[in-house]
């Protein structure tokens, strides 16, 4: 017996960014080739949908990318400096 695929057309969503089309279909992301794309289940798999989710410790941050809650906040650190070196 042959295994066939089956092609499957979802319909054409217009005017909505992939995130929302995942987030109102209540799936996980599988494109893994999006900038946006994480291995992160809980968040369907996708960063803006993650962090739509409101403030988040580091810790739960941490979890998400698969880093220490120290290694979340040196990343932190560096941002905020290299922000103030653009405002200054």
């Amino acid at each position: 017996m042959e295994n066939k695929q089956k092609n499957i057309r979802l319909p054409l969503v217009t005017n909505v960014t992939c995130f929302e089309a995942v987030d109102k279909n209540n799936s996980s992301c599988k494109r893994q080739s999006c900038k946006q794309w994480i291995n992160y289940a809980e968040g369907k798999n996708c960063v803006l949908l993650t962090a739509q989710k409101g403030p988040l410790t580091l810790r739960e941050i941490g979890k998400i990318y698969g880093l220490t809650r120290m290694r979340i906040c040196q990343i932190e650190k560096g941002v905020f400096q290299k922000i103030r070196s653009f405002i200054l």
